[in-house]
This record gives C-alpha cells, structure tokens and sequence, in this order.
C-alpha cells in the first residue's frame, strides 16, 4: 500500500505535529482561516533563515488575507524554540522529527551536497484553502522573491 500524500485539489488529511508555544498543532486547527505550509531543511542556515525573515516580514499582510503561517523541518521543538524567539517570528514552527508531514507532502527527498548523497527536506511551501483543499504547492523553492510570489497567490484565493 502506497503511503497517503498530498495531492492539487483534494482536501489535506488530517495530520498533526508538535508545535512552538501551543504544544500539539493540528491541521483542523486551521479550519475557516487559509494556511501557508513552508517546509525548509534546518533552523538557523543562510536560506532558512531568509525565508524565515521575508515570511515574518509579510505576516501582517497573510494574515490579512485570512492565512495562517507554519514553518515545518525535521528539528527538535527545542531547536525551534530558540529559533523562533532569536529570530522573533511571529508564526510557530512545527517540529517534524518522525517526517510524517515531509512524507505526507512528499518533501523528503535525495539531496546532493558537495557530491555526498543525503535524505532530507526539499524546501517547498503549500497553500491551502478555508475548507483544507490543497490549492497550490511550490517545489524546489528559491528563497528571492518566493514570499511575494506566495502572498500574491494567497490573496487570490
């Protein structure tokens, strides 16, 4: 039996995992709000960290637009907590040690780095709507401009 994932426009199923500052975060917890899943490969690296800041710096204008903000990777809730407070985001970060959501939307995939072969995260965001359909999905993000890109598609929704 092939393992459940996410797929364009069918409803997310229902996952959760542990969260920064609420214990335990849920996807119907989101229910009646829009929710920007981002999956980034490690706390406190160049790129995460970026993409971190330009999510933080757009909060104001998601929430605006009826959208939660979720940062996921494979870090501890520990290493989350400290991330979260040094780079003040103001959106929790959900702590996917087991990679039950990375493979759920199929993000954990063969990485190459300096010729060495690994397994781990694809830096990818989802948008899901009120009623949690999946309604877009970037893959194999670039950090510039991504956030932009994101807000406007979450605007249109």
């Amino acid at each position: 039996m092939a393992a459940e994932t996410v797929a364009l426009d069918k409803p997310v199923p229902a996952f959760s995992l542990p969260s920064t500052g609420t214990g335990t975060w849920a996807n119907k917890d989101a229910a009646g709000s829009k929710l920007v899943l981002y999956f980034y490969p490690r706390d406190n690296t160049p790129g995460c960290t970026q993409e971190g800041k330009d999510f933080a710096a757009a909060a104001a204008a998601f929430r605006k637009a009826g959208a939660v903000i979720l940062g996921i990777s494979a870090d501890s809730l520990e290493s989350h907590e400290k991330f979260k407070a040094k780079m003040q985001f103001p959106f929790e970060l959900l702590a996917d040690t087991e990679q039950k959501a990375c493979k759920l939307f199929d993000v954990f995939k063969e990485k190459s780095l300096y010729g060495r072969k690994f397994m781990g995260i694809e830096r990818s965001t989802f948008l899901v709507d009120e009623k949690g359909v999946m309604r877009k999905e970037w893959r194999k993000v670039k950090v510039p401009g991504h956030v932009a890109e994101v807000l406007a598609a979450t605007k249109a929704l």
